[in-house]
């Protein structure tokens, strides 16, 4: 029997994978009770270092807002053949391409998901924490085509880094503000970062967004927040010319290196809130492909 801080009794989570010239990853698929073939949105989550899809699913309760907005939510697993301590190797040059390594796998696992079930082929989502978000970050990149919003959490930006040794200077100072802005998320990015973090250096959250504006006219708003016996928050919010929210950035004061309102059932998480699960799913349920 499967922990109850997982998923829902009601539902299913269960185990597969996908293989392509570029290799094998397995996966847990999270099927909620409503589903009856019906057109699902598909929510893509990439746990960070160290962490498991059961780990990941416990700490971000995503199963459970997934029951009841009726999604389907897919976990990815790195292998530590692939990473020693199991991180996304969001920072290879080879796996930041369209076709190649990680991003053609993950594509991949997706557009099975979208063959064997009803998945709305425009309601379709990526999101991760720390390497998992970089790797976020790269699939909206790479496959702008085929998510409609991306979700970063103690991230970093596609292209902020090229090899081990330029990842570890993006990670300990943020990526370099007159780098290379071709990375840029092409696609609604909703970013969170604690302000205290001192694994991904807070500057890589405000990079993310930098990156995406440059191309874009955007009217920012600002609100200031509190959580009841949490942190604090500053929530900044860009929308386009038509008033379309496009760009999210959650700056969580005092919150170091984990998933922002998540459950201590899970690696990484601050309970003290705001809640990035309900807000980053919010986000995403809020957008669809052209």
């Amino acid at each position: 029997m499967r922990s109850r801080n997982i998923a829902p009794e009601v539902a299913k989570f269960i185990e597969s994978s996908y293989s392509n010239r570029a290799g094998t990853l397995a996966y847990k698929l999270f099927i909620p009770s409503r589903y009856q073939g019906q057109p699902l949105p598909l929510v893509v989550m990439l746990h960070g270092c160290t962490q498991s899809p059961d780990d990941f699913a416990a700490g971000t309760r995503m199963n459970f807002f997934a029951e009841e907005q009726t999604c389907l939510v897919v976990y990815p697993a790195q292998p530590r053949e692939a990473n020693q301590a199991k991180c996304w190797n969001w920072f290879r040059a080879a796996d930041q391409q369209r076709g190649k390594g990680v991003p053609s796998l993950i594509a991949g696992i997706t557009r099975q998901i979208m063959r064997d079930y009803s998945v709305d082929p425009k309601r379709i989502y990526v999101g991760g924490l720390s390497a998992g978000a970089a790797a976020a970050a790269v699939m909206g990149t790479t496959y702008s085509d085929l998510y409609a919003a991306i979700g970063v959490h103690s991230g970093l930006a596609c292209g902020v880094a090229t090899d081990l040794p330029s990842a570890i200077i993006a990670m300990r100072q943020g990526g370099d503000p007159d780098g290379r802005i071709d990375g840029a998320p092409s696609v609604p990015t909703i970013v969170f970062h604690g302000d205290r973090d001192i694994t991904v250096h807070p500057n890589n959250g405000d990079r993310i967004v930098e990156q995406s504006i440059r191309t874009t006219t955007t009217h920012k708003k600002v609100h200031r927040g509190q959580v009841p016996d949490g942190h604090a928050f500053t929530h900044t919010i860009h929308t386009d010319a038509s008033g379309r929210e496009i760009f999210e950035h959650w700056n969580i004061h005092g919150a170091g290196h984990a998933w922002s309102g998540g459950s201590p059932a899970g690696s990484y998480t601050d309970p003290r809130g705001p809640d990035a699960t309900r807000e980053m799913l919010r986000f995403f349920l809020a957008h669809s492909l052209p």
